[in-house]
């Protein structure tokens, strides 16, 4: 059984803002004052020594909360294209507010964020089934490599919705909302058998000491 920590990065610019960031890796999608300072308290509650590597999205708002994360663990760290956000096409970069206003039927009313239609008008917008797909992937690939591993993992709200989205198979995708910054999932799987399973999902760091 391969156990896997998933952690989303801490806030930033564009999360303040309320932007959609997609696969954006510029300055406004960096860590914020916030972000670092939630990935420094996620440190100081979740000791992650006693993983065996870490391994996370190519962006920098990821690496910079795992850079932080690791900060006197020194856990081998690795990177991994199938971590990164969804594609929101040419809604990346947009604020989330003006196109809730403009395509309000794209738009689950509750949670404001995008439904799976979205790419009917996002045309070049990654869909949730892909992210979905390449996610298992990522899991299942991963926990034959490395079997009876422990694995940090700090990738993408979404990306984390996808990892448990693939697992539970919803009828409702948007029954799932993402979870917060520096929140943690767990995840294990039996690469053996084919199973995987959801332990939790969005934990916060402040609320549980002992997140193993």
């Amino acid at each position: 059984m391969t156990t896997f920590y998933v952690v989303r990065h801490g806030q930033t610019v564009a999360n303040a803002q309320n932007l959609k960031q997609g696969t954006i890796n510029t300055a406004v999608t960096h860590l914020n004052s916030v972000g670092k300072q939630q990935a420094q308290t996620l440190h100081d509650t979740f000791d992650i020594s006693f993983a065996d590597r870490l391994i996370c999205s190519p962006l920098d708002r990821t690496q910079a909360t795992a850079a932080i994360l690791n900060q006197g663990r020194q856990l081998p760290v690795s990177q991994d294209e199938r971590l990164l956000e969804i594609s929101y096409g040419q809604w990346d970069g947009q604020d989330n507010d003006q196109l809730l206003a403009a395509y309000p039927q794209y738009f689950d009313p509750l949670l404001q964020d995008v439904l799976p239609s979205y790419v009917e008008v996002a045309t070049d917008g990654e869909t949730f089934e892909h992210v979905q797909q390449r996610v298992a992937a990522f899991l299942k690939t991963t926990a034959q490599a490395h079997p009876d591993e422990q694995i940090i993992v700090v990738t993408h709200g979404f990306t984390v919705k996808a990892m448990a989205l693939a697992i539970l198979k919803p009828t409702d995708p948007m029954s799932l909302p993402e979870p917060a910054n520096t929140s943690v999932t767990k995840v294990m799987v039996d690469a053996v058998h084919g199973r995987q399973y959801l332990a939790y999902y969005n934990r916060l760091p402040q609320f549980c000491r002992a997140m193993t």
